[in-house]
């Protein structure tokens, strides 16, 4: 089975940062970040430890670059899926679907993102990680923002109640994102039926 890829912008044909991402999102994703040893990546990818420092300075620079490549596939993938709607609540469903119609790498970036939504909230001393930081926040402002405007336009056209856009907006992304905590795709109830359950509660939330 081909190996999963994370898609870098910053990769080059003879890169290797590609394939590390994708053994950091497997070691953090199988026993978290804090428990991973940084060796421990490398061996995945087969080459030296100091090999990895030619791409990402320190563990915590590479998990915040995951942290943002993550954000950015949920924006883009939001934007997409919602691209060229205009019925409210077809639009939320659409949304919602969206969120969840994700491989199982991208099941790990997000678990791994939820687990250390901590490490965006104070500024790093090095001058790398800061700039991945402050990217990773600044997406989070972006994906927020984008449910907020989703709801806005439903309300503007009365197909949801008048309330605060982005206090609402935040519950659902915070109904959204739960999931990622617990979800195994080992797990007894599919993630299909997962996604058609919280599809109905956001729904039943917004336009109510």
């Amino acid at each position: 089975m081909a190996r999963a890829r994370i898609v870098d912008p910053e990769e080059g044909p003879r890169s290797k940062r590609a394939a590390i991402l994708v053994a950091a999102v497997e070691r953090f994703g199988e026993d978290g970040y804090e428990s991973t040893k940084w060796s421990e990546v490398a061996d995945r990818v087969g080459i030296g430890q100091t090999a990895l420092y030619h791409y990402f300075e320190s563990k915590a620079h590479c998990l915040l670059t995951i942290m943002r490549l993550e954000l950015q596939r949920s924006h883009d993938q939001f934007v997409e899926a919602t691209r060229d709607l205009t019925e409210p609540v077809g639009e939320v469903r659409v949304a919602v679907r969206a969120a969840f119609a994700v491989s199982e790498q991208e099941i790990r970036q997000m678990r791994i993102l939820q687990a250390n939504m901590s490490l965006l909230a104070n500024p790093r001393k090095s001058k790398r990680e800061e700039t991945e930081r402050v990217a990773a926040r600044q997406l989070v402002q972006m994906v927020e923002r984008d449910w907020t405007n989703l709801l806005m336009r439903g309300m503007s056209k009365g197909a949801f109640p008048l309330r605060d856009a982005h206090t609402l907006g935040l519950s659902v992304l915070g109904m959204i994102v739960s999931v990622w905590r617990w979800y195994r795709p080992t797990g007894a109830i599919p993630l299909a039926e997962i996604s058609e359950m919280i599809e109905g509660c956001v729904v039943r939330m917004v336009a109510e």
